[in-house]
């Protein structure tokens, strides 16, 4: 089920005293835009209710950004150059797990195993990009070649979707945002598995790093 949650009020409050409207961005330049996707793995998605409910929406805006020549990509966790293979982050799994469920992240999000695979449900198209990353943000030095790719490809505004919003989505629109993007987070196009872990991850973000908006609100914006 979706998330059923709402920004609380005192941040509200604090973005209006900051800035003096709640929205940064009134609207994006199609040409100048691309949609990012983050994360929409089986491994993360498949058994998630909140994830699987933001499907829809994804594919909602996807199907809106190619009419006007926004650019799809799906931005997928790779832990390691195949299944079996060792670490492309061997401090993440040494550290941050027991050894049973940090053979099961590596082994699980590495081609070859069902689990790196999008989630079916995800309307991907043969003209959308997939780039893969091996930390949780796709812009951090090494860990892809994402920023490139936007580059070239001229975008300077970037709407951001996908799990789990206060981990790698929230992890991916901050950096964007601190090397100049205009950034949007999608209130309900982004999921984490318990609704106060979305909850923090807008908020932090939506204070400091970009606007939240809703699947409604990121449509109607692209000009």
């Amino acid at each position: 089920m979706p998330h059923n949650v709402k920004i609380p009020d005192y941040v509200i409050e604090r973005i209006m005293a900051k800035r003096g409207k709640l929205e940064v961005f009134d609207e994006f330049e199609a040409a100048k835009t691309a949609f990012l996707v983050i994360d929409m793995q089986n491994f993360y998605v498949a058994e998630v209710d909140t994830a699987i409910s933001i499907v829809p929406n994804i594919n909602r805006i996807a199907a809106v950004g190619r009419e006007k020549g926004v650019p799809v990509i799906w931005v997928i966790m790779r832990c390691a150059e195949e299944e079996g293979a060792p670490s492309q982050w061997k401090l993440y799994h040494d550290y941050f797990f027991t050894s049973a469920k940090a053979q099961n992240h590596l082994s699980k999000l590495s081609p070859g195993n069902a689990g790196y695979e999008l989630y079916p449900d995800l309307d991907v198209q043969d003209g959308d990009r997939i780039v893969t990353k091996k930390r949780f943000s796709p812009f951090i030095i090494g860990a892809s070649d994402l920023h490139g790719i936007l580059q070239g490809l001229g975008v300077e505004n970037l709407v951001v979707a996908g799990t789990a919003t206060n981990m790698c989505s929230e992890s991916t629109a901050r950096d964007a945002m601190m090397l100049d993007y205009k950034v949007v987070m999608v209130e309900d196009a982004n999921a984490a598995r318990y609704d106060d872990d979305h909850l923090a991850g807008l908020t932090s973000f939506y204070q400091s790093f970009g606007d939240v908006r809703t699947t409604d609100d990121v449509i109607a914006m692209l000009t």
